[in-house]
């Protein structure tokens, strides 16, 4: 009888890393779970609690070293692991490249000394800033705050440790993920956390500008069959980007999920438009997500008491809330840039 394959998934406990557990438990794989709880949650995983073949390590990636028996016999390496937000990245920039890149570092010597078969990354579409649409993976980087930057730097060295020590990486630059088991806690962002809390309270949904901005949603589960993909190519040193290539409006969500509006205003930094140029993923490893926006929002409001203790925003508090936001992104406004 055969061993079965190793998998490492770091973050694994948290949203899109959950799901990745999913697909590696489908395909019979034994996974190892390395997560802080910080943005995890173990509840994530409660449906795999009986299942001898997932593991978790309660540990900051931060923690770990080369001969960590975590990664022995390790065959494939998801990188999720890392801290996400853009108003506590321009407040805390230190934290952020600290687990953003160098956390990634230290996973990235873990996996060179386990002698992995292939080191996938989870980056982020975040690095093309304010970008021309669609848009493709050899589009000019230009990160527009310290999140997008840590991000995009944790992959400038997924692929130096490739270049240099020869460890199979790819990366997949993750557009709009959305799905269940996303973060319920934190800092003012995502908007279907914003908007399912306020439907579960009775307020109207806090639009941003007027509600026309799209934005290239992705479903988790959709995500994870990417990344599995990735990871089973022989394709090395290769990024991909991954979203539906088909931007949905803010408004749509807002008619999907049915309820009253207030608008908030508009932040700088932040495009009129995210979308994924797929064909490169498409050809080389045969990727279509599969979920469409309406059934991926249909499986969202069916577990929608899972956002029930996340925070309540409203105007007032997105106000204090993006102050930051507005104080150094709004430099960027007046540059010339369009």
């Amino acid at each position: 009888m055969s061993r079965r394959k190793v998998a490492i998934v770091t973050g694994g406990a948290g949203f899109i890393g959950s799901h990745m557990v999913d697909r590696l438990v489908e395909r019979d794989f034994e996974i190892r779970v390395i997560d802080n709880l910080v943005g995890g949650r173990e509840a994530n995983l409660a449906h795999h609690a009986t299942n001898p073949d997932v593991s978790l390590e309660k540990l900051d990636i931060r923690a770990l070293r080369p001969d960590s028996p975590i990664f022995a016999d390790a065959e494939r390496v998801f990188h999720f692991a890392g801290i996400g937000d853009i108003v506590p990245s321009i407040e805390q920039p230190v934290e952020y490249m600290a687990v953003n890149v160098m956390g990634t570092v230290q996973v990235l010597e873990c996996a060179r000394a386990a002698r992995v078969h292939k080191f996938v990354y989870a980056a982020s579409s975040s690095c093309y800033g304010l970008a021309a649409t669609p848009t493709r993976e050899d589009h000019p980087i230009r990160p527009e705050y310290p999140y997008a930057l840590s991000k995009y730097q944790g992959e400038q060295a997924a692929f130096h440790w490739h270049r240099v020590y020869g460890l199979p990486v790819n990366s997949i630059r993750i557009f709009n993920a959305y799905g269940t088991r996303s973060r319920t806690s934190g800092a003012y962002g995502a908007v279907f956390g914003v908007f399912l809390r306020q439907k579960l309270a009775g307020k109207p949904f806090t639009v941003v500008g007027d509600g026309t901005q799209r934005r290239d949603f992705v479903y988790a589960s959709d995500l994870a069959r990417a990344f599995f993909a990735a990871a089973d190519t022989d394709l090395a040193g290769e990024t991909w980007n991954v979203g539906c290539n088909a931007p949905q409006s803010v408004n749509r969500l807002v008619e999907l999920l049915q309820g009253d509006v207030v608008y908030v205003p508009k932040r700088p930094g932040e495009p009129d438009v995210t979308w994924a140029e797929t064909a490169k993923i498409e050809r080389q490893l045969g990727w279509k997500p599969e979920v469409s926006f309406e059934e991926g929002v249909r499986r969202i409001v069916q577990e929608i008491d899972y956002w029930r203790e996340a925070p309540l925003w409203e105007p007032a508090s997105i106000a204090k809330a993006t102050e930051t936001w507005f104080k150094y992104l709004g430099r960027s406004e007046g540059d010339g840039r369009q």
